[in-house]
């Protein structure tokens, strides 16, 4: 596969440039399955709908046509109805923003599945996204299977992980 060249011009970004190395949402990490894609998780409701407002040349337009998105932050349109988030400056604060993905591990994520590779940096957040695991057996032990009013935060905060807590 000849590398993609990407560049980017958004609010948060400009004239940042990476290539696509690997097919669309192929030769993940093995210790790395995510349970959904970018574009499903923008369907299903995650972020209040504000996420990928000024972004959307970069990514495909296959993603955006059912994706719950929303000017200013919008927690109905989660797909729990509840704020699993932590803003922005929070999450700079405690080092987990990475310069090349400003926005986080969302964008990180986007990029992987497109194919992006950074390898220290894919590792960190592969690291984190497991970390995550912690949620899904906590909703796993305390709640009956489909029973969705049941830590419906923590089920929110792992649809933005890719994990598809409507499965627990």
């Amino acid at each position: 596969m000849k590398p993609k060249k990407i560049t980017v011009n958004d609010k948060m970004q400009k004239g940042y440039v990476y290539y696509l190395t690997e097919p669309v949402g192929k030769n993940f990490h093995p210790d790395f399955k995510p349970e959904l894609t970018p574009k499903e998780m923008l369907a299903l409701g995650v972020f209040g709908g504000k996420y990928m407002n000024d972004c959307r040349k970069e990514f495909p337009k296959s993603w955006f046509k059912n994706a719950k998105l929303s000017k200013n932050k919008n927690i109905k349109l989660n797909y729990f109805g509840v704020d699993a988030s932590l803003p922005l400056a929070e999450w700079r604060r405690k080092g987990w923003i990475y310069p090349e993905d400003p926005r986080g591990w969302f964008q990180w994520y986007c990029r992987y599945y497109l194919g992006r590779r950074i390898p220290e940096e894919d590792l960190r957040q592969i690291k984190r996204w497991k970390a995550m695991r912690r949620h899904y057996m906590a909703v796993k032990i305390h709640c009956l299977r489909g029973d969705f009013g049941c830590r419906p935060k923590q089920r929110q905060a792992l649809l933005h992980w890719a994990y598809d807590s409507r499965r627990i």
